[in-house]
């Protein structure tokens, strides 16, 4: 029903933990699940399909802790989130995890069963990547819920006896489905409202389950355009530069004003300054493989023990800082995705430095990077687990070399050609987190795609042909991540996470969990 956002599925959920995919979507699940229970839970069921990617990494990648967190009301970037084993104990939820073969379409499944001593439900739904999610199934009604509205759920009444006791009822969507009947607004439902239909003769029971998205949808939502031809069309015909066209876009995705959207990714950049900051300080965390090493980058930098890299130096280490907060349970900004949450941000900030600029040339360089990005989460996908990490550091990096010929005042034409550029450079890469952590080589990772864009942005200011448009780019990626082995899509069965190394930090880190 809806289409992608900027602020929903390209930069952001602000959160802790390793894995947007895992963490931040299983959060949102969570809450769900506590709304359809009206927060009374006494036992919940989780199965996971071994052909999937949960059964090797709803442990280590974060998925127990944002799925719990979430039953206990918090969202993604609550302080509590690293204690969510104490918290979820104390609780009382008594929680069961099965690894069964079903028959899961997609890696990323969650099947489920909760309940308390009185009423219990049924929930299916699915991770799509960057903190996204969907519920496709609830009590064995086929649903679409991505928690972009307002929701109702009633049993027990016929659509038509509603309508008739409730003639001023308003909302956008009104869904009958063979277990209950769903409304769906993008307005808040009034308490009131609530207890009018739970006194309808035949309803049993009425599930209020909240937004989980900053941006919600609406009724007959349209956008200025959905592919980067389109967006290039109107740009030219009325003289708008990138991140004017990502601002009008948001605006009109959102139903909010331009400078809302702008205020909106200010506050972005206020965390991910921090983020990076924070970074610099020195990060600590007991479950991770990786020592600090920004801290020792910095001071190769300051002693001129490196090669000269001027500003790409400053954007390495930035990159690395950025993802040792993640790697630490810091709050960072998914930026597309929690592994790939590096790049952008170092590379833009990194080059912001340098250049001396100001934070709303900071929030226009994010903003063209934003809808860069609004063209793969709609056409392709930001999910390693579906097409391994082109689709996460290689979108990063075509995102921020877009990012940075903004900064540079670079046209509408070499903001494109640089994100086709990175993007082109980097189809095929696997996503093979060693130790099933989202660290190594995440970090390189990271740290190629921010010098990926660096180098591009540079080849684009220059008038360097790109030659593919953005939009067969986008769909080659998608093309090529639907011919990845299994194995080398986020499961931790291939690549450096399948070697006798990796294999063995895994084996350590899993003997060493059993004492923490």
């Amino acid at each position: 029903m809806a289409t992608s956002s900027i602020f929903n599925d390209v930069i952001g959920p602000v959160m802790r933990g390793p894995s947007s995919s895992h963490s931040a979507a299983a959060c949102r699940i969570g809450l769900l699940l506590r709304d359809l229970m009206k927060g009374d839970i006494s036992h919940m069921s989780i199965d996971y399909d071994p052909n999937g990617s949960l059964v090797t990494t709803h442990e280590s990648q974060g998925t127990d802790m944002g799925l719990y967190g979430g039953l206990l009301g918090w969202q993604a970037d609550d302080h509590r989130m690293m204690d969510y084993k104490k918290h979820i104990d104390e609780s009382g939820i008594n929680i069961t995890v099965n690894y069964l073969s079903y028959d899961a379409k997609h890696p990323n499944n969650y099947r489920i069963r909760i309940g308390n001593d009185t009423i219990a439900h049924t929930l299916s739904a699915i991770s799509t990547g960057g903190g996204m999610m969907e519920v496709q199934e609830i009590d064995a009604s086929e649903v679409c819920i991505n928690g972009d509205y307002h929701e109702l759920l009633i049993y027990g009444a016929e659509l038509e006896l509603i309508d008739k006791l409730l003639p001023a009822l308003a909302c956008d969507f009104k869904l009958v489905h063979k277990s209950f009947i769903e409304l769906k607004s993008a307005d808040p439902f009034e308490e009131s409202l609530i207890e009018k239909i739970e006194g309808i003769p035949g309803v049993n029971n009425v599930c209020y389950l909240h937004p989980v998205l900053p941006i919600l949808s609406r009724k007959d939502l349209e956008v200025p355009f959905l592919t980067c031809k389109d967006m290039m069309k109107l740009g030219q015909s009325q003289q708008l530069d990138l991140w004017q066209l990502a601002a009008l876009y948001e605006s009109q995705r959102g139903g909010i004003t331009e400078q809302e959207v702008l205020s909106k990714m200010m506050a972005i950049v206020q965390v991910m300054r921090s983020g990076i900051a924070e970074g610099l300080k020195g990060t600590y965390y007991e479950d991770r493989i990786l020592p600090v090493q920004s801290l020792g980058f910095k001071d190769k930098m300051d002693g001129k023990q490196l090669l000269d890299g001027g500003m790409l130096n400053t954007i390495v280490l930035n990159t690395t800082a950025m993802m040792e907060v993640k790697s630490s349970m810091g709050v960072f900004v998914a930026a597309p995705t929690a592994g790939s949450c590096g790049a952008l941000p170092g590379a833009i900030f990194g080059a912001a430095e340098k250049l001396g600029s100001s934070d709303q040339e900071i929030v226009r360089a994010l903003l063209a990077a934003g809808i860069m990005g609004v063209f793969i989460s709609e056409h392709s996908t930001f999910a390693a687990e579906v097409a391994g990490c082109q689709a996460e550091t290689g979108a990063g990096g075509s995102m921020a070399a877009a990012g940075l010929v903004t900064l540079m005042n670079g046209t509408l034409e070499q903001c494109v050609a640089a994100a086709s550029l990175a993007l082109q450079n980097s189809l095929g890469i696997v996503c093979d987190p060693i130790g099933n952590r989202v660290e190594a080589p995440c970090l390189g990772k990271n740290v190629m795609a921010a010098s990926n864009a660096l180098s591009c942005a540079n080849m684009a200011l220059a008038n360097y042909e790109h030659l593919i448009p953005y939009d067969e780019v986008v769909q080659s990626m998608k093309e090529v991540g639907d011919m990845m082995a299994h194995e080398l899509t986020c499961t931790g069965l291939g690549g450096l996470a399948a070697t006798p190394t990796g294999k063995a930090i895994e084996a350590k880190l899993k003997e060493k969990a059993k004492y923490c």
